[in-house]
């Protein structure tokens, strides 16, 4: 049976009913799927609903294309000022269309913040980064913080944590790489580089096998920093400041495998302070299955 993406009159009127009634908008979109309609659809279905006027349509998704040949597709972030996930308010306080963008307010609360810190520092190591000969974890200049990692539902609040992150992001939970933790004091950084592997360099097929390519980053700020600590786009101009709670999403893998070279970003040296930082990796499936 084919998955379910249109909503007849009689499921619509039973969102807004129950959602009327107090029902977590999570519980609804378990039924929905239970009753075969498609996750992501229904999470749509029901955000929609409660943000503003929902269209169910299976129209295709309005396409630009960029001077370097990138087609901009319907984001997969949601389009409303508010995201509303499982336990928790997310709004959205900035977009950038091209590339896809947005700031991001209250996606974590700053006792979660507080413990992710607590839980990471006393297991940091010097960060690495995707050798592009061998696909092999490497520590570059480039690339002066410290860092751990927390595997996918590790536990408990992990797992919370993983939930709620894929929601915002609108992605399966099962695609996404483990939480990792970056610590940087004065003077680190992060130069300019792309999240997605280059398809030129060798080592990028290594990563790819387990899961594919990297689709979308959310880079979410664990602390407020005095001074520095910023993330940039520098071919767009944009300079995102730290904000505890707050992060930064983006988008450059579409439907096409294209890649969007305009999210080239960095970390700019924090000058004053330190900056902690979560960074979640959405992949093209689920992450550690090998292509087919």
């Amino acid at each position: 049976m084919n998955a379910i993406t249109h909503l007849a009159p009689e499921w619509h009127n039973w969102i807004q009913e129950n959602l009327s009634r107090g029902c977590a908008p999570q519980s609804l979109i378990d039924d929905m799927v239970r009753n075969h309609f498609d996750p992501v659809f229904a999470r749509a279905a029901v955000n929609g609903i409660m943000s503003g006027p929902f269209v169910a349509t299976a129209k295709p998704p309005p396409q630009t294309q960029s001077s370097n040949g990138y087609v901009y597709e319907r984001p997969r972030l949601y389009a409303g000022n508010l995201i509303r996930t499982s336990d928790r308010d997310v709004r959205v306080v900035t977009r950038v269309n091209r590339p896809m963008i947005a700031v991001l307010d209250g996606v974590l609360s700053e006792e979660e913040c507080d413990e992710l810190i607590r839980r990471s520092a006393d297991k940091m190591r010097r960060s690495t980064t995707v050798d592009p000969l061998t696909g092999k974890h490497e520590v570059i200049a480039d690339r002066s913080s410290e860092g751990t990692f927390f595997t996918l539902n590790a536990d408990p609040f992990i797992a919370r944590l993983d939930r709620r992150i894929s929601e915002v992001m609108n992605w399966p939970v099962e695609n996404g790489e483990g939480l990792q933790i970056l610590h940087y004091g004065v003077g680190g950084e992060y130069k300019p580089h792309f999240d997605y592997f280059p398809p030129e360099d060798p080592g990028s097929q290594v990563q790819m096998t387990i899961g594919g390519q990297r689709v979308s980053t959310m880079v979410m700020y664990l602390n407020e920093v005095e001074e520095g600590g910023t993330t940039i786009f520098p071919d767009i101009g944009l300079e995102v400041v730290p904000k505890k709670g707050s992060a930064v999403y983006f988008e450059y893998t579409n439907s096409q495998n294209q890649l969007d070279r305009l999210t080239l970003h960095g970390g700019s040296p924090v000058t004053r302070g330190e900056k902690w930082i979560v960074t979640k990796w959405m992949r093209q499936r689920r992450y550690g299955e090998a292509a087919a």
